[in-house]
């Protein structure tokens, strides 16, 4: 009798969820930016969801709420209720900020249910085209001859950049300077100026200089070449095989949120980022590698590089700024 009662419960609220997501989305759904607008996730949000209100007939409704390297708009969305119509943007500090933030107020591999990993993109890096090192040997030779006398700069303590020199140092045997910055612009243009060596950011911020001819670019930190910058050569090309650091952004929804609803979601992303001209701006404006992945592939992939950069912040004793 209790196991008829359960059966008939279960199956009850399977055909409630699945009217549900039939029905979704009723009203404007909200996609929360963690970061201010600009940048590369604010366009990804605001592209998508002009896709997806033609597709679905509602409004899509971009929030920036900034601060603390993406997490205080991420605990938002986290508490936010799980009805479908809050979703999030986050970009590559989503697994990096639970090791580097003290306290932070939601448990990033399960508050969170995954939708899809949009794309990835190496980082480059870069110096000015003044400056004497023509590729990433001429590097080495300069930060071994006179160690600690190499600066390189990203946007701050913790970033992605900034751990991924940590880990090429530790592989190539260098050290280096870190100078941190508060944003991507001031670093550049210190990068452009001169006040330091190198420069760390993703190909699609950098790539503008590097075809202006004011940046060199020596090496892209991805296994590969970037579609971005395909006279770059990789890390791995460069005598550190198989290295591969990319900054990535995804779309995670509250824990809870109907399994209908985020299936009707994802299968709505795929058909609007195959659309050619989304595609097209992704690609070469954003310097994105299109994944499209699978909910399942995404939840792999986030706690894989949970674990991967929080050991590197763990074993470094790396403070935010």
């Amino acid at each position: 009798m209790l196991r008829s009662l359960v059966r008939v419960l279960a199956l009850s609220l399977a055909m409630a969820s699945a009217a549900l997501a039939q029905d979704w989305p009723a009203r404007p759904v909200s996609f929360v930016v963690p970061f201010p607008p600009g940048g590369s996730v604010d366009p990804l949000a605001r592209l998508l969801g002009a896709k997806l209100n033609d597709s679905l007939k509602q409004q899509f409704i971009v929030e920036n709420k900034p601060g603390a390297s993406g997490s205080i708009g991420t605990a938002f969305a986290a508490k936010a209720k799980p009805d479908g119509y809050t979703f999030v943007f986050v970009f590559d500090t989503h697994a990096v900020n639970p090791s580097l933030i003290p306290g932070i107020p939601f448990d990033t591999a399960k508050d969170l249910a995954p939708v899809m990993l949009v794309g990835t993109a190496p980082m480059a890096i870069t110096t000015a085209a003044a400056k004497p090192y023509q590729n990433w040997g001429d590097v080495i030779k300069a930060a071994k001859a006179k160690p600690d006398a190499i600066s390189f700069g990203t946007i701050g303590n913790g970033s992605l950049g900034h751990l991924t020199m940590i880990l090429v140092q530790q592989a190539a045997g260098l050290k280096l300077v870190h100078v941190p910055y508060k944003g991507g612009g001031p670093m550049i243009a210190d990068t452009v100026g001169g006040q330091i060596e190198l420069g760390v950011a993703s190909v699609a911020a950098l790539s503008p200089h590097v075809k202006g001819g004011k940046l060199r670019a020596i090496a892209v930190t991805g296994q590969k070449r970037s579609h971005t910058m395909p006279d770059v050569p990789s890390l791995s090309e460069l005598g550190l095989p198989g290295f591969n650091a990319l900054a990535w952004w995804g779309i995670f929804a509250p824990a809870g949120t109907p399994k209908p609803i985020l299936d009707k979601f994802h299968a709505e992303l795929v058909k609007a980022l195959g659309q050619a001209d989304l595609r097209k701006t992704l690609t070469e404006t954003l310097g994105m590698d299109l994944v499209v992945s699978s909910q399942e592939a995404q939840q792999k992939f986030l706690l894989d590089e949970m674990a991967r950069w929080g050991k590197v912040v763990k074993d470094n004793g790396i403070k935010p700024d």
